[in-house]
């Protein structure tokens, strides 16, 4: 048998840059690059590896600023390709590693591949404890790689180079399998990526990664297909396992058919275009009227792709009809069960398609086809206000929501989001994570294509916003890509800006800048707390709080001394003219606009399960406590329900 003789982290990268995905006879490579932070723990071992193979094998390499971005930028990247293609992210032993962690449990909670490769302690024990190595009282060869485990779909730790043989093809199988994909992590300690062996030439040849279409059991897709022809008020829910199944197409045709209409989640946002006629906008806890009415009287709901998470259903009040059946189609056999759901276990577009013959010319009533026309019209010129003039300032005039300069004239975050989407248009890519904005961009947001919504809310994770957006743009470079970030997640993760001027990406930043964690100061008052700790002011030295001064930050000098073109706005049409000249330049533009806090987008009837404190002295928390109590009244409990019997 041939055999060539590399390190560890030689053969690392060969047999990276040897593999591929392939889906509906559409080939591309499955890590087209490396990201990496380098420290001793893998200078000498995969940083020696990319430096000497990286550039003839076409795997480049990136460096980011910190190690939680670059696996953000990975997941990113991975979601923008329909979870088809990722990159590895090697960091160093102890503290670069573990600042992987927050990021690759976003990926697994997300279901995006992610490959990570942290450097670990040495196998052989030689330096111990070596320099950032975690000691452990009672188990030797713990680390703090050990942290991996839980948030990881597959880890694996490396002590011996022939493990590899095993490993690599293992955490390819997972990377790829649609139900099973997350964060993939492969420890290497310090000495075993230096160290040689003689490779079996196999290994480095070209592999093609077939990601598979499951199709549904018929006998599932004729139940299913019963059950909706007994609906009076049907209702799909989208959610992101359509887009990454590319069956947008295949969601349009079936709610065209059956005149069915689609509510979204946060990753189903663009599944259907916005000014679809089946579209009645977002459901749940941040969705719309029109979807949060229909959810609520439904009696068939067919959830498509989505995990139902906690706020799709509204913390369980969204869908409030007693007897509600559930459809689950979903590739993952665990989400398709959910809510007690009639499974459908297989891959979105192959299910839509089956569910759609079955069904052959059934069509939900045209009485009910009014009613949905009529909430969705009322819903769309309610965005139209919104995004024209934004929603009144809450609150005004109490201790808690203070006057602000320029009071109801200064633009409202809801404005904002209008404003960026009318001057890049609806084809453009918007990207955020966290605080209020990912709520109002999934009500005020119009996407017209798949592609055109790319915000993280199955872990909401501050800091993910521009990391996101250079994944983006290196996943589509042509798109136009506008990073919506409020201040405060922009303190966090600013630092990505230097390696999107260094890439030499063309990327718009627009922060929002509202004085701290507003979103999250709106929730803490809406639990009876009076304001604490939230803002960004100064410490007042007579109360001892952080309740003195507004801390007043130059984010456009900021941005400008990491190398960004930076602008100010202070109106609506000084946003709209830094925006218009933002589209038409090259490199990073970073706009800062200040907003009113306190206007904030409405709610439309929806709940969200907060726990109040069940014993206070403070007059609010007791009346929210209250308040609690009977809106947890409209939980329902989904328990499994009986067999569908045959609609004769």
């Amino acid at each position: 048998m041939a055999t060539i003789r590399a390190t560890v982290g030689q053969a690392v990268v060969r047999f990276l840059a040897a593999q591929h995905s392939e889906r509906d006879g559409v080939r591309r490579r499955l890590v087209p690059g490396v990201w990496a932070i380098l420290g001793h723990g893998n200078v000498a071992g995969l940083g020696q590896a990319l430096a000497e193979l990286g550039p003839a094998l076409d795997l480049p390499t990136y460096r980011p600023q910190n190690e939680q971005a670059m696996v953000h930028a990975a997941a990113a990247y991975a979601k923008h390709a329909n979870r088809l293609a990722t990159f590895a992210c090697t960091a160093s032993i102890g503290p670069g590693s573990a600042n992987m962690l927050t990021a690759a449990a976003g990926a697994t909670i997300n279901r995006l591949p992610v490959l990570l490769l942290p450097s670990d302690i040495f196998a052989s024990r030689r330096p111990d404890p070596v320099l950032q190595q975690l000691e452990h009282p009672l188990e030797h060869d713990v680390s703090v790689n050990d942290a991996f485990r839980p948030v990881s779909r597959f880890f694996a730790r490396v002590d011996r180079p022939e493990q590899l043989l095993a490993v690599l093809p293992a955490a390819m199988r997972v990377l790829t399998d649609p139900a099973e994909t997350g964060a993939v992590t492969i420890s290497l300690p310090e000495d075993v990526q230096a160290e040689a062996w003689e490779w079996p030439e196999e290994l480095f040849a070209p592999r093609v990664w077939l990601v598979p279409r499951p199709v549904p059991e018929p006998e599932a897709v004729a139940a299913a297909a019963r059950l909706l022809r007994s609906a009076r008020r049907p209702l799909i829910v989208a959610g992101g396992g359509v887009i990454y199944s590319e069956a947008t197409a295949a969601l349009a045709a079936f709610a065209g058919r059956h005149d069915v209409p689609v509510a979204c989640t946060q990753a189903g946002k663009g599944a259907l275009r916005w000014d679809h006629p089946c579209d009645v906008g977002p459901v749940g806890a941040n969705g719309g009227s029109a979807a949060n009415a229909l959810a609520a009287d439904a009696d068939v709901v067919l959830a498509v792709g989505t995990r139902l998470s906690d706020f799709t259903t509204a913390s369980m009040t969204a869908f409030q009809r007693p007897g509600v059946r559930f459809v689950g189609l979903n590739v993952t056999a665990a989400d398709a069960h959910k809510l007690g759901a009639l499974p459908l276990v297989a891959d979105a577009r192959r299910g839509l398609e089956a569910l759609s013959e079955a069904l052959a010319d059934w069509r939900a009533l045209k009485d009910y086809g009014v009613e949905v026309n009529s909430l969705k019209d009322a819903w769309r010129a309610e965005v139209d206000r919104l995004r024209a003039d934004g929603p009144p300032v809450a609150g005004a005039g109490t201790d808690d929501a203070p006057a602000r300069p320029g009071g109801e004239s200064m633009v409202s975050q809801a404005q904002v989001i209008g404003i960026v989407n009318d001057v890049f248009g609806g084809s453009a890519t918007v990207v955020n994570a966290a605080g209020s904005m990912p709520g109002d961009l999934l009500k005020l947001w119009r996407p017209e294509d798949p592609k055109a919504y790319h915000v993280e809310y199955g872990f909401s994770c501050m800091g993910y916003e521009i990391p996101a957006g250079i994944g983006v743009k290196l996943a589509e470079p042509d798109r136009d890509v506008v990073v919506l970030i409020g201040d405060g997640s922009y303190l966090m993760m600013s630092s990505e800006v230097v390696t999107a001027v260094a890439e030499g990406l063309t990327l718009t930043i627009v922060v929002v800048d509202n004085h701290g964690f507003q979103s999250i100061h709106g929730l803490q008052r809406s639990v009876g707390s009076p304001s604490f700790a939230n803002e960004l002011r100064r410490r007042d030295p007579g109360t001892g709080r952080l309740d003195g001064p507004v801390v007043d930050v130059d984010y456009a000098a900021h941005a400008a001394a990491m190398g960004a073109t930076a602008v100010e706005a202070h109106s609506a049409k000084e946003l709209e003219a830094a925006l218009r000249g933002a589209k038409g330049a090259e490199g990073v533009t970073v706009v800062v606009v200040r907003v009113h806090p306190e206007r904030r987008v409405g709610a439309y009837g929806s709940w969200w399960d907060v726990p109040v404190a069940e014993v206070s002295g403070q007059a609010g928390v007791r009346a929210a406590r209250a308040a609690y109590e009977e809106g947890r009244l409209r939980a329902v409990e989904h328990r499994v329900p009986p067999p569908v019997e045959d609609e004769t």
